[in-house]
């Protein structure tokens, strides 16, 4: 058997075993549980990003309170109005203090209201994330062992093509089989293809004088653009 006829075979066996994952992959149970860890895990991070803005709003708090403090101090200057005035100092004075006062005012609380709307969110996003999240830790452990049960019943199918691999691997000159492995973890399938004159069959790029004498020999060259493969 030549070398070429030992690598098809291999591709055959190997063929089988990629239904088999992709049946496995393209699964119902699969794509629950992860699904499933996908938002357990996004939710993590979204409570790291809450606790973050929670952070944020207390600084916010704690300015907010700090500009009160200064505005309180600054409201004990009029508690004696009447008696300053008496004594000659200027009403206009006065005057134009109180309307920067209740503009100041009028800003803090424009500033205090929208924190209040903003920690109202913060809540209401905490409790839903918090209630979502409880919903799917029960409902992992479910997800989990059914996709276990599935994979556990075609694993063993997939054990016996693994076997037949090692087996017909033995046969496979090193170097090649090392590079077809390569291929195959990415993704890449067929990886041995037989040339459509001369040309690749799956990229439709022509081979060289060198590659053609080559293939005419009977060995297996690689395509330069898609990298499978090729023999005559």
């Amino acid at each position: 058997m030549t070398q070429v006829e030992k690598l098809l075979k291999y591709q055959e066996a190997d063929s089988r075993l990629l239904k088999v994952e992709q049946k496995l992959n393209s699964s119902d149970e699969r794509k629950k549980y992860m699904q499933s860890r996908s938002y357990l895990t996004k939710a993590s991070e979204k409570l790291d990003q809450i606790e973050a803005k929670a952070q944020e709003l207390k600084n916010n708090i704690d300015r907010l309170n700090t500009k009160y403090s200064e505005l309180a101090e600054t409201l004990k200057d009029f508690d004696n109005l009447n008696e300053l005035v008496e004594q000659g100092n200027a009403i206009s004075f006065y005057k134009r203090s109180a309307q920067s006062l209740a503009d100041d005012l009028k800003a803090l609380k424009g500033e205090i209201n929208s924190l209040t709307a903003a920690i109202k969110e913060q809540v209401d996003e905490y409790q839903t994330l918090k209630k979502n999240v409880i919903a799917a830790q029960k409902e992992y452990p479910k997800l989990q062992a059914a996709f276990k049960a599935y994979k556990d019943s075609v694993q063993t199918e997939a054990d016996e093509i693994n076997k037949e691999l090692k087996q017909l691997a033995k046969d496979i000159d090193a170097d090649i089989l090392k590079k077809y492995q390569a291929k195959r973890s990415e993704r890449v399938f067929p990886i041995l293809c037989k040339l459509n004159g001369d040309v690749c069959p799956m990229c439709g790029t022509s081979l060289s004088i060198a590659e053609k004498e080559s293939a005419a020999s009977g060995k297996v060259i690689e395509c330069e653009n898609c990298h499978r493969f090729l023999y005559k």
